[in-house]
């Protein structure tokens, strides 16, 4: 049921949900003053969430950094969250725009980092299919010649609580002892940790991508709307209510 409900959730979080609903009321609304409001309404909300240099200010304060690692330490595994893949139509693997979630936790084992990379990722998908993103990317750390004794599979987790309790389970079973690095998206990591540390788990932050905060602008990036600053605004208030949802919970 929560797995459900946190679907239905996401779909209202996004703002440009909240700006076409307000438009609609505007266009087919019969009462002058309710259509006026929320005519000046929509568009402020499309002024506030498509300007890049607002979602800029936002991310640089949210997004975490990583921590500095043990000069010339080896920590035990690294802890890849899934979400860096999807199936094309023919129900194959295939890297996504947040590909560098694995491409951080091959480079941390291709520069001894770590000694094992822990993919963790079953199919978060409201309607569910057999493809399990981690046993997918499992034949993929195979193609770049890692050896099985140093990767380790969880493919049944669905969400972040999930990632944290089976990656608990699985280190454990394998006797591999923390702080273990974990690896996921900058604008993810915040949720993440908070997670992963509730869950009595020793873990590092290690980030990979950034949505925004991290980039130099032009004059015209304080002015000029943008449609990728509006979808970034969608995933950075998806992660700031999950994180109260899981200081609640």
């Amino acid at each position: 049921m929560y797995f459900i409900f946190s679907k239905v959730l996401l779909f209202l979080l996004f703002p440009i949900n909240w700006i076409f609903v307000f438009l609609l009321i505007a266009l087919f609304s019969k009462k002058v003053k309710l259509k006026r409001k929320c005519f000046v309404t929509g568009v402020v909300l499309l002024v506030i969430f498509t300007n890049p240099y607002l979602l800029h200010l936002f991310a640089k304060s949210w997004d975490i950094g990583p921590d500095p690692l043990g000069k010339g330490k080896v920590y035990s595994a690294a802890i890849v969250l899934g979400g860096f893949s999807g199936e094309d139509k023919n129900g194959n693997g295939v890297f996504n725009e947040y590909a560098d979630r694995f491409i951080q936790g091959v480079r941390l084992k291709e520069e001894r980092k770590v000694s094992h990379i822990l993919i963790s990722s079953g199919n978060g998908n409201l309607q569910q299919s057999s493809f399990k993103e981690a046993a997918w990317a499992n034949g993929v750390l195979k193609e770049f010649n890692l050896p099985d004794s140093a990767i380790l599979i969880e493919q049944q987790s669905r969400n972040t609580f999930e990632n944290a309790a089976f990656s608990k389970e699985l280190l454990e079973k394998e006797h591999l002892k923390p702080p273990y690095l974990l690896v996921t998206s900058a604008w993810h990591m915040r949720r993440a940790l908070y997670i992963f540390k509730k869950s009595a788990m020793d873990v590092i932050p290690y980030p990979g991508g950034h949505i925004a905060g991290n980039s130099k602008f032009s004059a015209t990036d304080y002015v000029m709307p943008d449609a990728g600053a509006l979808a970034g605004w969608g995933f950075y208030l998806k992660e700031l209510v999950g994180l109260v949802v899981a200081h609640l919970k």
